[in-house]
């Protein structure tokens, strides 16, 4: 399935994404006396009954909503963790003349910094060299400690494309990158969270980036340095994943800090993601 977040009168609602429109989750469950999870949050926690449930309520679903028409919110609002995997593409490697890396490199983004499909992103007034980062998500589905490589997708609720925004003068003005990366609105995930079944293998999808329609970015999932079974295991000896966890799982080559012209974002500029088979992200870089 295809869950979306949207924004309404009543706050945040859940919807599921099908071939006539959107299913308004809440309002078909209640026509049809049916309990179900009322957010994303509600369904990762309950598992495989949860995901049952909503499914039922496509089987009385008469009304749909035109996409078009709804205001997107980021499709997961509250996870305990974002965790993002950095230099993790060999070609992204090479472009921005860092050493390949022995161990995955991490670094944190938090709840402040989740944005929605076609949202409007504002940097802060301190960098004048924003970046744009296509990327698979992650979204974990239940308690992950200490599991192999060999099990560790099993613990994946869903995918989702992201955009790991950056601003390249604050990122590397030290040592650490945190600074450039957990802003406010930079980690834009949607429009659909992509349920794991539908997604048979995560390393052999297509990523791609434009910007004003000008394609930047493209690669496969399969040229990551550390797969994501690896990351999720790695990420386990040492902490515990949750249900709704998010991992940004790295970008591939295209970026501007790695072009020769370094044209960084302006206001105005529309950048589009897309991770094959999980929808396309679209924002806008906003005027400060």
């Amino acid at each position: 399935m295809k869950l979306i977040s949207f924004q309404t009168i009543d706050g945040v609602k859940l919807g599921i994404k099908t071939e006539k429109g959107i299913v308004d989750v809440r309002s078909t469950a209640e026509q049809a006396g049916l309990s179900v999870p009322a957010s994303i949050e509600e369904v990762i926690t309950a598992g495989q009954s949860g995901l049952d449930s909503i499914r039922q309520v496509l089987l009385h679903a008469e009304e749909y909503l035109d996409e078009s028409s709804i205001q997107f919110a980021p499709v997961v609002q509250k996870p305990n963790k974002i965790i993002c995997s950095g230099a993790n593409y060999h070609a992204h490697v090479a472009e921005t003349k860092l050493a390949i890396p022995e161990y995955p490199i991490y670094f944190p983004k938090y709840q402040n910094s989740l944005a929605a499909h076609n949202m409007d992103i504002i940097p802060p007034s301190i960098t004048e060299q924003v970046d744009y980062e296509v990327e698979m998500v992650v979204v974990i589905g239940k308690e992950a400690r200490n599991v192999t490589k060999e099990e560790a997708l099993d613990y994946v609720f869903g995918y989702a494309t992201g955009n790991d925004f950056s601003a390249r003068d604050l990122q590397f003005r030290g040592i650490q990158w945190l600074y450039g990366k957990a802003i406010d609105d930079f980690a834009p995930i949607g429009p659909y969270l992509v349920t794991a079944d539908e997604v048979p293998n995560p390393q052999d999808l297509d990523l791609k980036l434009w910007v004003n329609g000008d394609l930047r970015q493209s690669s496969n999932t399969e040229k990551m340095i550390f797969p994501i079974a690896e990351l999720i295991s790695d990420l386990s000896q040492v902490m515990t994943l949750e249900a709704g966890d998010v991992i940004f799982t790295g970008t591939p080559e295209g970026v501007i800090v790695g072009r020769e012209e370094k044209d960084w974002l302006q206001p105005g500029d529309e950048i589009v993601c897309e991770v094959e088979g999980l929808g396309r992200l679209v924002n806008r870089i906003g005027a400060r």
